[in-house]
């Protein structure tokens, strides 16, 4: 690995000498903040795998499908509709509750913070 490494390095010396990387878009710029900053480092290498394949944390789908049910009950007429509504949003909060649980996050450091940033994903304008 070491060879590989070496001939990749020459490459990068040889193409900065040739200027290669003069102007890049973003150069002198600080990186852009991490999106992955606030999940657990256990986790991250999971959730972007997750994200590279368009899939989301299943917490993050119930979180979705809870606000979305809650906006369809406020808007709701029909009370028969409402309460079936409201049945399955308590479904759906049973289930994330128990799906923290089981993952322990409650009892992480990282967990209430890691929770507001979902909470302002999922509240931002799209």
């Amino acid at each position: 690995m070491d060879f590989l490494r070496m001939i990749a390095e020459e490459r990068i010396r040889e193409a900065a000498r040739r200027g290669e990387f003069d102007n890049l878009p973003g150069a002198g710029k600080p990186l852009p903040p991490d999106e992955m900053d606030g999940v657990p480092e256990e986790l991250r290498v999971s959730y972007k795998l997750l994200k590279n394949a368009g899939m989301i944390p299943e917490e993050m789908q119930l979180r979705k499908e809870m606000i979305t049910l809650g906006d369809l009950i406020s808007a709701c007429q029909d009370d028969a509709e409402r309460a079936k509504l409201r049945r399955e949003l308590s479904a759906k909060k049973l289930r994330y509750q128990s799906l923290m649980a089981d993952r322990g996050w409650p009892a992480s450091g990282a967990f209430a913070d890691y929770e507001r940033q979902i909470q302002q994903k999922l509240f931002e304008k799209e």
